[in-house]
């Protein structure tokens, strides 16, 4: 079996001119949306299904996860399942039965992801359930992020965040490799359980999933297991307005010739509203993936549709 270092693919650093230009900011992009299944999941997926023993795996997911995790267990001969929204992206949805996997859908507004899952691990007792951000395996795969980052000479490096496992992984990459870079998480305003949480020094959860266009974001709460790196390690939260996030699609879309998903694009939305904040800085801004509905996507980059955003 390859390891994971062995098997993923090297995030995709971009340089865009006119992005660069267009904010005055010195700006790096880090892409994981040509990672395999389009996002930065699998990294933790692949690390996940290849330590544990079980040969059946159960998980809830919008869909970046699940695909990654499905895809991963295809590739070690084993079963998942997958509980998603409803409200998931097609694209998405499609993705994880393409991979093989079971998809149990749920309207989560009368039932929650956690009690599905919990529902469903009575019916597969044998099978792992794995979380796919508050898991030590999940952080673990996520470092390798982190790892490519460091030494690379940014000041600074924003985050999206929804459960916080991504965050968390890149903060423990560039511990382990002695990078001082700062680390702000970028979050939906619709769903700023992370900021929330960080101002108070305590896990505070939303009421309900977010309905956020961020879908990759519509946690809960962020994870046991990320909260005291997120905590220690990161400087401060960002929370992106619908409006920021949509902008900073268009933005990836006609400066940098990149498909980001709205999640994937909430670093850069970070930047829109408060750019001064970073003039003179080497900024890094992380692109979770591309993974987003042609529908959706075309709705988000007409500009006819859509108000531009004014900070």
């Amino acid at each position: 079996m390859l390891s994971l270092k062995e098997v993923i693919r090297p995030t995709t650093f971009i340089v865009s001119s006119k992005l660069r230009d267009r904010l005055g900011l010195d700006i790096t992009i880090a892409t994981e949306s040509f990672q395999h299944t389009g996002s930065f999941k699998f990294r933790a997926a692949y690390n996940l299904a290849a330590n544990v023993e079980n040969n059946a795996l159960l998980t809830a997911s919008s869909g970046n996860f699940g695909q990654a995790l499905a895809y991963a267990c295809r590739l070690m001969g084993k079963k998942c399942t997958v509980v998603m929204p409803q409200t998931s992206a097609q694209v998405k949805i499609d993705a994880v039965r393409g991979f093989g996997a079971t998809v149990d859908l749920i309207d989560t507004t009368k039932v929650a992801r956690k009690k599905r899952v919990s529902q469903l691990a009575e019916q597969i007792p044998d099978a792992y359930l794995a979380s796919a951000y508050d898991d030590k395996l999940v952080i673990e795969g996520n470092a390798t992020l982190g790892d490519e980052l460091s030494g690379n000479g940014f000041d600074t490096i924003i985050v999206p965040v929804g459960g916080g496992g991504l965050i968390a992984g890149i903060v423990q990459g560039l511990c382990r490799n002695g990078d001082s870079a700062t680390v702000f998480g970028a979050e939906p305003l619709l769903g700023n359980d992370a900021a929330r949480s960080f101002r108070a020094g305590k896990i505070i959860p939303n009421e309900s999933e977010p309905e956020t266009i961020a879908d990759g974001a519509r946690t809960v709460s962020i994870g046991d297991l990320n909260w005291p790196i997120i905590r220690d390690g990161v400087k401060g939260f960002i929370e992106v307005p619908e409006t920021a996030i949509s902008e900073a699609v268009r933005h990836y879309f006609e400066l940098a010739n990149l498909k980001s998903e709205p999640t994937g694009a909430l670093s850069l939305g970070a930047l829109l509203i408060d750019p001064q904040r970073f003039v003179g800085k080497r900024v890094c801004v992380i692109v979770s993936g591309g993974n987003v509905d042609t529908e959706l996507y075309t709705k988000i980059i007409d500009r006819s549709a859509n108000a531009s955003f004014v900070k």
